[in-house]
């Protein structure tokens, strides 16, 4: 029996050692946001919606100059005038980290310890959804993944340089509105 409890805490202290250390590669794969003199700079996902970058790149989102830049990582990148955007929309995400050895350690984990890793298993992300007209006047949407707290940055730099004749999204939705009551006179 004292055999069994030994090895029971060998494979407890094992797992935990594991759990941490891939804790600490978490940690170190997600450096903090880069901050440059024109504007905003971090790391974000492209989920959909700028033309020419696939979805779900990875890359760099920032405020630069009179645009909104995306760069992935490898050189491309896309970019739309400040001025051309209608509507901000921030929103908040959890995504489960770890991947498949996490999910592995937690199934081992005896007695429900795979809960409490699972509790802790979680980082919250910002999604900034911007809807922008192109040159044409077509509307277009695209949706980021940043760390939390980053989508109000961005969007604090994107109002500081937005023109004041440029509309709000409060103020596009106001006219829309506007515009159908005025249609259905």
């Amino acid at each position: 029996m004292i055999a069994n409890s030994n090895q029971f805490a060998r494979i407890v202290r094992f797992v935990t050692l594991l759990y941490c250390s891939h804790l600490v590669a978490m940690a170190a794969d997600h450096p903090a946001p880069t901050t440059s003199a024109s504007g905003s700079t971090m790391r974000a996902t492209h989920i959909l919606g700028f033309e020419g970058t696939p979805n779900n790149a990875n890359g760099s989102l920032s405020v630069q100059g009179d645009g909104l830049r995306f760069e992935k990582n490898g050189g491309s990148s896309a970019q739309i005038p400040i001025n051309s955007i209608r509507t901000l929309a921030l929103g908040e995400e959890d995504k489960q980290v770890g991947g498949v050895p996490l999910t592995l350690t937690k199934a081992a984990m005896p007695f429900g310890g795979g809960r409490v890793i699972g509790l802790f298993s979680h980082k919250k992300y910002d999604t900034l959804t911007v809807e922008y007209l192109d040159s044409n006047g077509g509307l277009h949407g695209a949706v980021f993944l940043v760390g939390k707290g980053q989508g109000q940055v961005i969007r604090s730099a994107l109002e500081a340089k937005r023109s004041p004749a440029s509309p709000t999204g409060d103020e596009t939705a106001k006219r829309s509105d506007q515009e159908s009551n005025n249609e259905g006179r």
